[in-house]
């Protein structure tokens, strides 16, 4: 219960936050999420309730609609990992240039996981998911003033199930 309390606390100081801005980002359905890539042969496949470690995602190409129509990328994650990998850089410099093209627009970067783990545990991986983003972006000319970060952990799942397939679409960082 303290949980929710202090991310609905959390939540709205982010919105007052960025409520005022002249510009920002518009939430709109996002397109589908891309394909997970096939695993090397020889690899036993995630199964129901195993710890095993996912197959990196092929692409990051879920998006978010912004005012102007233009997409700001998900980011996706191998299982227990914050760590970018080489098409998560490529989606952050896409967002980026387009960031540098919108530069009144603040946004906030979300932490999220799977629902293996327990909850702290799954606060603060989505915390780091969502700084290393924050990071990257900043090394790549971002001015972090312009990124608040927050985690979810498991509490929004993008899709709902119990299996690799659900869980690497729930290991992300998204942009609001």
């Amino acid at each position: 219960m303290q949980r929710i309390a202090l991310l609905t606390v959390i939540t709205l100081a982010a919105l007052l936050c960025f409520g005022g801005c002249a510009k920002k980002a518009v939430d709109a359905t996002p397109s589908p999420v891309a394909p997970v890539a096939a695993a090397p042969s020889g690899e036993a496949a995630a199964t129901a309730g195993a710890e095993a470690q996912s197959q990196p995602v092929a692409t990051a190409a879920a998006t978010l609609s912004t005012q102007d129509g233009s997409k700001l990328e998900t980011i996706y994650f191998d299982y227990d990992s914050f760590t970018l990998q080489p098409a998560a850089r490529q989606a952050l410099e896409r967002n980026a240039a387009w960031m540098r093209t919108n530069p009144t627009v603040k946004v906030t970067i979300e932490g999220h996981c799977d629902e293996r783990g327990s909850d702290e545990y799954n606060l603060a991986l989505g915390d780091r998911r969502a700084r290393a983003v924050k990071s990257y972006l900043t090394t790549l000319g971002i001015d972090g003033e312009r990124l608040a970060t927050i985690s979810y952990g498991e509490e929004r799942s993008a899709v709902v199930g119990h299996d690799e397939t659900a869980w690497s679409k729930n290991r992300r960082a998204e942009f609001k």
